[in-house]
């Protein structure tokens, strides 16, 4: 199944994106599915890849729970390469009491976790039945991880060694990470584990740790950050930290930035292009299917830079290549959908299909009450902070998603929206251009 711009479901259900690498001249997107309906159930690893990351073909399940310790779920992973094959490490879990009513959940969060890592010689074919290795298991030492809650594993080569770090959660109920090293990928030590000074959120998912621009960022996703009463608590965020790689001992700052002010994306990944920039990609959380068939998609790849203590996302370049084509109405647009490239001024306004947005003091603000299902218990507004470094907007418009890059990545607020119309009303001057 071939798909163009946004990596969308093949069919049933996607969420986290996975093992997000480029190997042997290819991106290879893996991610969180489930195959047989379009819900969160057992997860699988699907697998999509591109040589643009333009243009994206779903080539099927790459993992499938086959051990013990993943009989219940393939969870979120990472990859690398290391003697020219590809290194994946994934969570297994094992759910120690299945409701009865349904195999594919659990009653009360009674499951244990642990880490395992398989190979590929070509990024394609998984031997899941012969390779898979247990190389962290459910953990025993409340002191260091929670058996239940300690997952993702995200691994780099550092400067003498491999390390990975891990999400979990300690008995205050408090996120925190855990930082593990080893000289082969098959033989994993504890080294440290970092939190923050003041409680944020009560489990961290999907960390990923890296340097840019002389800059050392975490990216992760605490659980139950926002106490607005809607849903979606669990937020990915980022920030600058201090890490020393010895040690592995991490000062995490208690000031963040969202990933996204639209509050919609979460579990980000990130990993490095072909020319050595460091891009993310992240799960748009959709709250209905679409055409009654599928739910989730990814957000466009992002280049991920640090200037002046601010992390820019900004949309990769390979992206903005390809919206290069002017047309004078949406109707014109491709199916990929359209960008509007314009300047917002304090107090502009305009309605992207019946998505509004404006500049109010300073900030973008947003709201989809009318592109977005009558559910009271989803946001419907949004804003970013204040933005300094201009006025532009590049507003990339998909059926169902709407990215937002203010200032070249400055802030990026990103929705899932339904329904949008192809009417674009605003007094402002704007330039459209499709693919």
């Amino acid at each position: 199944m071939k798909q163009n711009i946004h990596v969308k479901a093949p069919g049933n259900w996607v969420n986290d994106p996975n093992g997000f690498i480029y190997y042997k001249g290819m991106y290879h997107l893996f991610y969180q599915h489930f195959p047989y309906a379009p819900r969160w159930g057992t997860m699988h690893w699907g697998h999509a890849v591109s040589k643009d990351l333009v243009h994206w073909e779903h080539k099927g399940l790459a993992l499938i729970p086959t051990k013990r310790e993943d009989q219940n779920g393939c969870f979120s992973g990472s990859a690398v390469e290391c003697d020219g094959k590809m290194q994946i490490f994934y969570t297994g879990v094992r759910y120690e009491t299945p409701d009865p009513e349904n195999i594919h959940l659990c009653l009360n969060d009674q499951l244990v976790s642990s880490q395992l890592r398989i190979a590929s010689e070509d990024g394609f074919h998984f031997d899941n039945f012969h390779d898979k290795q247990i190389i962290i298991p459910e953990m025993t030492d409340p002191e260091i991880g929670d058996r239940t809650h300690t997952r993702d594993p995200k691994v780099w080569r550092g400067q003498d060694a491999w390390y990975m770090v891990l999400g979990s959660t300690d008995r205050r109920k408090s996120g925190k990470l855990l930082f593990y090293k080893s000289e082969d990928l098959h033989e994993w030590k504890y080294v440290n584990q970092a939190t923050t000074d003041e409680k944020l959120g009560w489990m961290w998912e999907c960390p990923d740790y890296f340097e840019t621009d002389g800059a050392q960022v975490l990216i992760f996703s605490p659980m139950g950050i926002t106490e607005d009463g809607k849903k979606y608590k669990d937020q990915a965020v980022c920030t600058c930290v201090k890490f020393e790689e010895k040690t592995c001992s991490m000062e995490i700052p208690d000031s963040f930035q969202f990933l996204d002010y639209g509050l919609d994306l979460y579990a980000p990944q990130s990993t490095l292009d072909e020319e050595g920039r460091r891009m993310m990609i992240a799960w748009l959380r959709m709250p209905e299917l679409e055409e009654d068939t599928w739910n989730g998609m990814f957000c466009m790849p992002r280049v991920v830079e640090v200037k002046n203590g601010h992390i820019y996302f900004r949309l990769h370049p390979y992206l903005k290549k390809a919206f290069s084509r002017k047309i004078e109405t949406v109707k014109q647009a491709a199916s990929e959908g359209y960008c509007i490239s314009m300047e917002l001024p304090e107090e502009g306004k305009i309605s992207v299909g019946g998505y509004q947005i404006q500049r109010k003091n300073g900030r973008i603000v947003t709201d989809r009450s009318n592109v977005f299902p009558e559910l009271k218990e989803y946001r419907m507004q949004f804003e970013s902070p204040e933005v300094r470094d201009g006025s532009h907007l590049d507003i990339y418009v998909d059926k169902n998603m709407i990215e937002i890059y203010i200032n070249d990545g400055e802030y990026v607020i990103s929705n899932a929206v339904y329904g949008l119309s192809e009417e674009i009303e605003t007094k402002e001057t704007y330039t459209l251009f499709t693919v």
